[in-house]
């Protein structure tokens, strides 16, 4: 393994670091008054930089490893899950985003408050909280594993928990004064840096194959291990199993319903498309972001195909096949990590870990700021306006700065949690943190379709909708089916394979029915506002 760093690689992080600090004081320079400048930027932000800021909280150091080997082992069909995202994008410009800005929202889950109370709010709120902390958690750790990796040359319990106090610590301190605005400014500059360094690897990768662009071509077109063709787009097979969940028929009714919750009921993503002008530049920041993240998902995946010819065609190589270690003290790792730790020329490897760390950053202050309103708005502030009138505006933005810094210390916590619990069990936990959204979002994607195209529900079935969606989700999963098929004695549960996709059509259309099975109450009986959405 060679992961020696020479002045070129302690350049680039000179050079990415003096640029973060450059970041945490010019956006610092505007001091925020209110919770409308800290937490939607005063609605001044323009479209361009939000679409690149919506782009980037979507992305994450499990985008910038995973990409990759996607494209190693399999194909470019996950691009074809952005005909759903497009379908997402103009649901939620229609009937999600005008509604936001018409009640004045400052998080996605005030609009619940306004049909069916503040209980409801504070619901949907804590929802998202946790499946956040998880989510966000497990992808912290995953980054500080790469860097506890490439820094240090092992993941050793200390290295990685530095690892993991490096990037919430750096996130922290370039967000936390200047809020939304500077967590919008920072994505588009660290989107930038972790799209340059891919950018690098693949000009690096192709130039390492003696073989012209058609032999690449035809060898990606004529695998040795598989009879699709690893440039398939669209796969037209019918499979509802995990391997086929980026098959056409997914990406029209999981992947639609998946980027309806991310983009219009996720506070994550949700607050960067509130903090434009209006409903409309909303709409088009969301749109533009959809059409961003074909280009850049292709570049991550065509390292993967590259990686691919690199390490499973000697023939090309014109040389013996290239050993490939997905191995790293015991802990599997993608080939493009394992790229990273062997292959890569000196003066990239800067370049790369700088790239993770970007990625990482790029995820980890969305996930702060968007954590902290949630907290802020929809449970601190209304618990202390209910016992202090008349409170300056300038208290909820130092709550909002302390909201983020207990969100950090909850992402750091459940990083460090993530480590332990995948060296002393058998648990996949990391497997369940990665896609816990998805159990959060078929509970909200219930009782938000329950507000959209209904009359009914209230703030009793909203709780009740929240819970089966999280549920129905949750007993898809490989360890609890494995665990009730031991528990009945009924051998063919452990054998079901569902692909995520369809547990979350699954469990949002079991949070729907529940959701409209309770009656709209009497407006007296609705705690706070009564404006209906």
């Amino acid at each position: 393994m060679n992961t020696t760093y020479t002045w070129l690689d302690w350049s680039v992080f000179a050079a990415y670091f003096a640029l973060l600090v450059w970041i945490t004081w010019y956006f610092s320079r505007e001091k925020a008054n209110n919770t409308q400048d800290y937490f939607l930027g005063g609605n001044k932000m323009p479209i361009w930089v939000v679409a690149i800021s919506v782009l980037a909280t979507s992305q994450s150091a499990a985008t910038f490893l995973g990409g990759p080997d996607q494209g190693y082992q399999n194909d470019l069909t996950y691009l074809a899950t952005s005909l759903g995202a497009f379908i997402a994008a103009f649901f939620v410009a229609i009937f999600l985003i005008p509604k936001f800005y018409k009640n004045n929202v400052s998080t996605v889950y005030e609009l619940l408050e306004q049909r069916f109370g503040a209980q409801a709010k504070r619901q949907a709120g804590l929802m998202y909280l946790m499946g956040r902390v998880f989510a966000s958690g497990a992808r912290l750790y995953m980054a500080a594993l790469a860097v506890a990796m490439i820094l240090f040359g092992n993941i050793e319990a200390s290295s990685v928990v530095i690892g993991i106090l490096i990037l919430t610590v750096v996130g922290l301190g370039y967000s936390v004064k200047g809020g939304i605005r500077a967590v919008i400014y920072s994505d588009a500059i660290q989107c930038a840096v972790y799209i340059t360094a891919a950018l690098f690897v693949v000009y690096f990768l192709y130039s390492a194959i003696p073989a012209d662009f058609g032999q690449i071509i035809d060898a990606l077109n004529n695998p040795h291990d598989r009879e699709l063709s690893k440039l398939t787009v669209f796969n037209f097979n019918v499979d509802f199993t995990s391997a086929g969940v980026f098959n056409i028929w997914s990406a029209l009714t999981g992947f639609v319903l998946l980027n309806i919750a991310a983009f219009g009921l996720d506070q994550d993503m949700t607050q960067r498309v509130l903090t434009c002008k209006n409903a409309k530049e909303g709409s088009k920041a969301m749109i533009w972001s959809v059409v961003m993240v074909v280009p850049v998902m292709a570049l991550f995946i065509a390292i993967g195909l590259l990686l691919y010819v690199f390490y499973q065609r000697p023939d090309l190589m014109a040389t013996d096949a290239i050993g490939l270690v997905q191995s790293f003290e015991g802990e599997k790792i993608t080939v493009f990590m394992s790229y990273i730790l062997n292959e890569i020329p000196s003066g990239v490897r800067g370049l790369v870990t700088v790239g993770v760390i970007a990625a990482a950053l790029s995820t980890l202050n969305s996930g702060l700021n968007s954590m902290s309103s949630v907290l802020v708005q929809d449970i601190y502030r209304p618990w202390h306006e209910s016992k202090n009138k008349g409170t300056d505006p300038s208290h909820y933005v130092k709550a909002g700065q302390a909201g983020m810094a207990l969100a950090a210390l909850a992402l750091s916590g459940m990083a460090i949690l993530c480590f332990y619990w995948q060296q002393y069990t058998d648990m996949p936990l990391l497997a369940f943190a990665l896609s816990v959204m998805v159990f959060s979002y078929s509970g909200l994607l219930g009782v938000y379709f329950t507000v959209l195209f209904t009359n009914r529900g209230n703030k009793h079935s909203v709780l009740s909708a929240l819970i089966v969606g999280f549920t129905s989700t949750l007993l898809f999963q490989p360890y609890i089916l494995t665990g009730l098929a031991n528990l009945f004695a009924a051998p063919d549960l452990a054998k079901i394979n569902l692909g995520f996709t369809w547990q979350l059509c699954i469990g949002t259309l079991a949070a729907f029915i529940t959701c409209c099975l309770g009656h709209k109450l009497p407006v007296s009986e609705i705690e706070s506002k009564q404006c209906v959405a």
